[in-house]
């Protein structure tokens, strides 16, 4: 299970209004993961990590950029919550992302504040 939904609550919908819905997927339910509640490493967080520079290019996605630095493209959220940019769009050519390394010191970070 990833750390994004490991503390977090599942709500099991099997609502009548989904019922049809729910028959056409031959399931009885969906579970559904709400929102998570992240905050934004502070000051004093961000000045005791280290981070790599990356210049946003053409062609450039979080994936990407995860799998090159961490070896998994599904950490692409790590990227986007240090850089407080949640999605690839809201880069544009020429931006600076930080890349937080070590990774095991930030998905400690991120445990502590579970």
């Amino acid at each position: 299970m990833s750390i994004k939904r490991m503390s977090r609550s599942v709500v099991r919908n099997k609502e009548e209004l989904y019922k049809e819905t729910l028959k056409q997927r031959g399931v009885k339910f969906i579970d559904h993961y709400p929102t998570a509640q992240m905050h934004h490493p502070t000051a004093e967080e961000i000045a005791d990590i280290d981070s790599l520079n990356h210049v946003w290019k053409t062609g450039d996605r979080y994936s990407k950029l995860a799998h090159e630095y961490y070896g998994d493209p599904e950490l692409w959220w790590v990227i986007a919550w240090y850089n407080q940019k949640p999605t690839d769009s809201h880069n544009t050519l020429g931006d600076v992302l930080y890349i937080p390394m070590p990774l095991e010191k930030i998905m400690l970070l991120l445990r502590l504040r579970g």
